[in-house]
């Protein structure tokens, strides 16, 4: 046991090679800025330093949907679906921390041309016998999109299985890991609509065939991994 954070703690892994790291530690959302930035950005460089200093040429990171920075209710998305690599907007602390976070792996590619990273943007995770309703039209508050984000557990963990078992690939490489729907209840224009008014375009979700659609673009994942969520709202 130690701390990821801590190099004389990750000595303790000086004689097993790891060729792969599945790296899901973190301080979760709603965090105090410090701790997000100590955690998820400092501790996140101790480690890949580390282990990339001793071999280890493949990074399967837990990066989140709120990098974009939707924890604060004056977020605006530039567009949507939101992009797997939409910029960080975060006002609050722990979005930015997951950028950052996304920053750092940038930044040791660089320097290590021959690493394969990938960032996941996770959505909301539930434990698969206890999915929430899907959400209808109602006022915007903190976390919203979370709300209407959602995958299962199963799905999450599968996610991070097909990363890590994926054909090497050097590079950096950001994915929105979420659902193909949104988890929602009415059609997606009502609830953002109600939440953005006129702040953004949402006419992709006027389009046929669209009104159900995840509010993040998730062609990358399924075309990258193979990855499709399995567990789907309910109307």
């Amino acid at each position: 046991r130690g701390n990821f954070g801590a190099f004389e703690d990750l000595r303790q892994l000086d004689f097993d090679a790891i060729d792969a790291v599945v790296h899901l530690g973190a301080v979760t959302g709603g965090c105090l800025e410090r701790d997000g930035i100590l955690v998820n950005v400092e501790g996140t460089r101790c480690l890949m330093r580390y282990l990339m200093d001793r071999g280890c040429s493949k990074f399967v990171m837990a990066s989140s949907i709120a990098a974009v920075g939707f924890q604060n209710v004056k977020f605006r998305p530039l567009r949507v679906p939101i992009p797997d690599e939409h910029p960080c907007l975060d006002r609050d602390g722990y979005g930015l921390s997951k950028f950052l976070m996304e920053e750092v792996t940038k930044y040791y590619q660089r320097q290590n041309p021959a690493i394969d990273v990938m960032n996941l943007r996770l959505s909301s995770v539930t434990p698969d016998d206890r999915m929430p309703e899907p959400r209808k039209a109602g006022p915007l508050g903190p976390w919203a999109l979370g709300g209407i984000t959602i995958m299962g557990l199963h799905d999450a963990v599968r996610a991070f299985a097909m990363a890590v078992e994926a054909p090497y690939k050097p590079g950096v490489r950001i994915m929105n890991a979420t659902g193909p729907q949104a988890w929602v209840a009415d059609p997606v224009v009502e609830i953002l609509r109600t939440w953005w008014g006129d702040d953004v375009d949402l006419s992709y979700f006027e389009q046929p065939g669209h009104a159900y659609d995840a509010v993040y673009d998730v062609q990358r994942i399924k075309e990258e991994l193979g990855f499709v969520a399995e567990v789907q709202p309910k109307r």
